[in-house]
């Protein structure tokens, strides 16, 4: 492991001077886009993913010190590490082996001294068994009737990455089952699903490690008490993915079944393990949730083996350190030119804020240096008629365009000016990294275009499971290496604690009116009585 912070290192420094070198007029995108091997020498093919970096504000000599920074930070030992199964989360002391769920070599993975893998797959055995049992019938509600919509319980990591893979792959989705979240404890979210379900063919799944997360825990009572209304037992429509002797892993829970998930794999990156595994295989068949896993596991094994200078995600971990420390950019955008990855920001939105908006280093020391990135993004091109007024010309910010080259659905070319959808698609696609960087003068201010501004374009063959994998293992490894170049743990997310914990109190003042208290004491902050008072007010009328 580095004796030396990267952040204070002598890359970092000259990575500072680079970027006051990068403001000259001679370094305008525009001019370094004239060197006619601008796209060999800034793009890289890997692990399934072409990486297309020539538009980012770089030059070889920026590559050369961020390859420097990266060997300095141990990127490729720390990752050697996490995936070997040490304890890299060290303010939780557990392990992060997202990687082993997807692992399919016969190779030991310990923790501990105790191989994982083969309780890895004896969860994914059950879940295979179970699938086929509701696919073939053999499993059914109370009713007797073949479970046709399955209603996913659960928030932020335990649903997240799962609602991405299925809205990604929901044109594989040839089960006869159809596939809900509800997450928020909005009770329009649970209102609007019970008005698109068949309760008696409906299956619940409640997603939570432990078992005790509020907002799941609601929901869950919620959906027991629905149930109970219509008249179904609860105990043959509801399963649970959580850990191993957790409240939901007790048999007097009414449970059909209770599949564990593990602690050394966090919500955020629990996709690959029974999270995603038990939902996605009932919505798209055992088969090709593995097609995905393994694809997943070819990026992995390409982020763990490829040198760095040839290694997608940690090439695009070292740019995006490179735009957030030395460029200034705060925020980067996710443009997906496929209806299909519309779910991928709100992803990795999560996966990349949770995981690297710290302010201390893995040591708790604060840190002298700005850490994670806001992610927003929105499937091109309604994009374009969106925000990319300020792309273009207001703040600027670096933006990821991806492109799939074989649409899900071929069969519809009809032409329009001479182009079928797909072809008009990437027209657009093609022509907006190139407005952002080269740019436009003119007359009036107003239609000029000072471009210059960075991106990135990433290029997947299609969209299949396997593909889909590849992704998702893209930005998990990408952003776990953004977080060893800052020192920080990536796999603890002690930051949403606070506001949950206040909520609990005014919980507790909440059910203590609800019961009718005589005279319940005022919230101690005034703001809050305030707002508790319009509640009550609103409920009572």
């Amino acid at each position: 492991m580095p004796t030396i912070r990267a952040t204070e290192s002598g890359e970092w420094t000259q990575l500072q001077d680079q970027a006051a070198a990068m403001q000259h007029e001679r370094m305008h995108l525009r001019h370094l886009l004239a060197d006619p091997d601008r796209l060999a020498t800034f793009s890289l093919s890997g692990g399934g993913l072409f990486m297309d970096f020539s538009r980012q504000r770089v030059d070889k000599r920026t590559m050369a010190l961020l390859y420097q920074l990266g060997q300095t930070a141990g990127l490729q030992k720390r990752f050697h590490a996490m995936v070997a199964g040490q304890r890299v989360n060290n303010t939780e002391n557990r392990a992060a082996l997202h990687t082993a769920a997807r692992n399919f070599t016969q190779a030991p993975v310990t923790v501990d001294g105790v191989d994982i893998m083969p309780a890895l797959r004896r969860v994914r055995a059950r879940i295979q068994e179970f699938v086929r049992c509701v696919h073939d019938g053999d499993l059914r509600g109370a009713t007797g009737r073949r479970f046709r919509h399955v209603v996913v319980i659960g928030i932020g990591g335990s649903y997240l990455g799962t609602e991405f893979v299925a809205t990604a792959l929901e044109a594989y989705a040839d089960k006869g089952i159809q596939l809900h979240f509800l997450a928020n404890v909005d009770i329009h979210n649970f209102g609007r699903i019970v008005t698109r379900i068949d309760p008696a063919a409906t299956l619940w799944i409640v997603i939570s490690k432990s078992y005790t997360t509020a907002e799941t825990m609601a929901n869950a009572a919620q959906a027991r008490a629905y149930l109970e209304s219509v008249g179904l037992d609860p105990s043959r429509h509801m399963i649970a993915v959580t850990s191993q002797g957790s409240p939901g892993d007790r048999s007097d829970q009414g449970l059909l079944q209770a599949f564990h998930m593990f602690d050394f794999i966090g919500g955020r990156y629990s996709v690959a393990s029974a999270v995603g595994c038990v939902p996605l295989s009932l919505y798209l068949g055992y088969d090709r949730f593995e097609a995905f896993l393994k694809g997943a596991e070819a990026m992995d094994r390409h982020a763990a083996e490829a040198p760095p200078e040839h290694n997608l995600p940690l090439t695009a971990a070292l740019i995006d350190i490179w735009n957030n420390n030395f460029l200034g950019y705060g925020a980067r955008g996710i443009i997906p030119y496929a209806t299909p990855l519309s779910k991928l920001a709100p992803h990795v939105q999560q996966l990349n804020m949770e995981s690297n908006g710290k302010r201390v280093s893995r040591h708790g020391e604060v840190l002298a240096v700005p850490t994670g990135t806001i992610i927003f993004g929105e499937p091109g091109t309604n994009a374009q008629h969106s925000f990319f007024q300020l792309a273009h010309q207001g703040r600027p910010f670096p933006i990821e365009f991806i492109g799939v080259l074989t649409p899900q659905y071929t069969a519809y070319n009809h032409l329009s000016q001479g182009v079928t959808n797909h072809q008009e698609l990437w027209a657009n696609l093609l022509s907006q990294p190139m407005a952002l960087a080269v740019g436009r003068d003119h007359a009036e201010p107003a239609r000029c275009f000072p471009g210059n501004r960075p991106s990135s374009t990433l290029v997947l063959d299609d969209l299949s499971p396997e593909n889909i994998g590849r992704l998702l293992s893209f930005y998990e490894a990408r952003t776990v290496l953004e977080a060893f170049v800052w020192d920080i743990n990536p796999f603890d997310q002690f930051g949403v604690e606070l506001g949950k914990s206040l909520a609990k109190g005014i919980r507790t003042t909440i059910a203590a009116r609800n019961r009718g208290d005589e005279g319940p004491a005022p919230h101690d902050d005034p703001i809050v009585q305030f707002y508790l008072d319009k509640l009550f007010q609103t409920k009572q009328g």
